[in-house]
């Protein structure tokens, strides 16, 4: 039976927490150096553990991904929480539409992996998703609402932004993406005198 949350938290033993632990930080460092594809083998292996451990904790990349970003998904919904009540719509949602680019380029591969946690009820991150979803549709409604952008602009309009700008900036530069993403920005603003 497929779960749509957080696996329940059982009691681990010292020495199993210590290697989860260990796997975790491994495994941020791999993905930080070599994106969400880093070989889980050598992430086991940095960690000082087996290959069975490191499954036994995470039985797939997925897995292992989703449970590193659970406090970076959460940290994104409170700034989207905390840009509702910015004084300035169209900086709240630069500053979200921003943030959120950040969060997808924290590794290589990363904005992909997101958009499989969005559209898969089963993953442990769908819900942490959802929730960055629902806060990016507040703050553009908002937005909306204050004539800042245009009227058609939708929300899966700026998640589409946001994942082809990290995505491009995956395959050139930070200061690429940062481009592209005020260019498209730019783009959902209303004509001039109207």
């Amino acid at each position: 039976m497929p779960t749509t949350g957080p696996a329940p938290q059982r009691k681990m033993r010292a020495d199993a927490r210590r290697n989860y632990e260990r796997l975790l930080a491994a495994a941020k460092t791999a993905f930080a150096e070599h994106g969400v594809e880093a070989s889980l083998e050598e992430i086991a292996r940095q960690a000082g553990v087996a290959n069975g451990t490191l499954y036994s904790h995470f039985p797939t990349r997925q897995a292992l991904l989703e449970e590193l970003l659970r406090d970076r998904m959460q940290a994104l919904s409170e700034t989207a929480r905390d840009l509702l009540d910015h004084p300035s719509a169209d900086e709240a949602l630069t500053g979200w539409a921003r943030a959120a680019m950040a969060h997808a380029t924290a590794y290589r591969g990363l904005a992909t992996s997101l958009m499989r946690s969005i559209q898969d009820e089963t993953s442990r991150l769908h819900a942490a998703c959802q929730a960055v979803l629902a806060g990016g549709q507040r703050i553009l409604d908002r937005a909306r609402a204050a004539a800042v952008v245009r009227g058609d602009v939708t929300a899966e309009d700026v998640y589409a932004l946001i994942n082809a700008a990290a995505w491009a900036g995956e395959q050139t530069s930070p200061e690429q993406a940062e481009r592209l993403l005020s260019f498209g920005l730019e783009g959902m603003r209303p004509p001039a005198g109207g």
